[in-house]
């Protein structure tokens, strides 16, 4: 579509030299993670949302990834395409028995198909953040981790720079269910491009450990692995006891097939007291302690946690009271520019 290559020269010209700016002021042990692209700007995942984070600086992109129907790895952030695109609207009999479309059940081709557009609640039907881009303009496709390689080391290789992957393996286990390994596929597509150690900047992560355990001791791979931490009540069914892995034992276990976590915000930061003063876990403290690093997610300027006054409040205690050691955000230019600020 000649508007969205003209959108994207566009924004890339337009932040190009600021971003160089700030790429040489930003502290390089903080990393910024563009969660799912600049997602507080354009719909996820989206190739705009993904330049738009390039131009703007980001360390690493990040990159779900699904498998389709014809086994491609495409770029998605649920295992079902209900929220981010028409796809009851283009396939309204394709529906599982709980309504929803499974990208599984899919081909890309008939991916390719649909429009994407901006988050909505799947109960009310509108917008989860009414003040992002307009939920009713999809003029945006799915694509695949192939074609946002080549995208990433493209630009790259034009502009000088070393960006990386941040490839986060959705639900393994329900892949596998489905007659799809998924895990396999996605370090295939992985090595075919080239990265292979931590010196290729990528990080593969994931929810689950039995698949980040197979990545490193039976896949036999060199690419750091990040542990996802989530809340037994989000997976009931899950084998995984996120409480446990939260515990000084747990992350003992999580250093011996791990280099970091990536957990929620709440599993940190608490609220504040009486005094207004920040409530911590010691979670940060002791995964430091295991030698892990700490990427905890998501940092957004309209989604606050309780307590906190503005995002530069919350960026100023994940990195400088806790001393994470980077974050996923939505917004990625106000997170550098907020470390090219303190670090002058």
């Amino acid at each position: 579509m000649p508007i969205i290559r003209i959108f994207l020269i566009y924004v890339l010209s337009f932040f190009l030299f600021e971003s160089a700016l700030i790429q040489a002021n930003a502290q390089p042990q903080k990393v910024v993670i563009a969660h799912r692209g600049a997602s507080g700007y354009l719909p996820e995942h989206t190739f705009a949302s993904k330049v738009m984070a390039y131009a703007m600086g980001a360390n690493y992109l990040e990159q779900d990834v699904v498998l389709t129907k014809d086994d491609q790895a495409i770029i998605l952030h649920d295992i079902y395409l209900d929220a981010v695109t028409d796809i009851v609207q283009c396939f309204p009999n394709r529906g599982r028995k709980d309504g929803l479309h499974y990208a599984i059940d899919f081909t890309l081709k008939e991916i390719r198909s649909l429009k994407v557009h901006e988050r909505i609640d799947l109960q009310s039907k509108k917008a989860l953040y009414p003040n992002r881009f307009p939920s009713d303009h999809a003029i945006f496709r799915i694509h695949t981790l192939t074609e946002e390689i080549e995208l990433i080391q493209g630009l790259n290789q034009r502009m000088g720079s070393e960006v990386g992957l941040y490839v986060e393996i959705k639900d393994p286990q329900w892949h596998q269910k489905e007659g799809k390994d998924i895990t396999k596929i996605v370090l295939g597509i992985l090595n075919q491009y080239g990265y292979q150690t931590q010196e290729d900047q990528i990080v593969i992560q994931c929810f689950d450990v039995a698949a980040l355990k197979r990545l490193k001791f039976d896949l036999k791979t060199q690419i750091p692995l990040v542990q996802m931490l989530g809340e037994n009540y989000w997976w009931p069914n899950s084998p995984v006891d996120y409480n446990y892995l939260r515990t000084p034992k747990g992350l003992k276990e999580i250093a011996t097939y791990a280099v970091g976590i990536g957990p929620w915000i709440r599993h940190i930061y608490l609220g504040k007291d009486k005094h207004q003063n920040p409530l911590f876990t010691s979670l940060v403290r002791d995964a430091h302690s295991k030698g892990l690093i700490v990427h905890p997610y998501i940092f957004s300027k309209d989604r606050l946690p309780k307590g906190i006054k503005d995002f530069n409040e919350l960026l100023n205690v994940f990195y400088f009271e806790l001393g994470v050691d980077g974050v996923f955000t939505d917004f990625p230019d106000l997170v550098i520019q907020f470390l090219k600020n303190t670090s002058q």
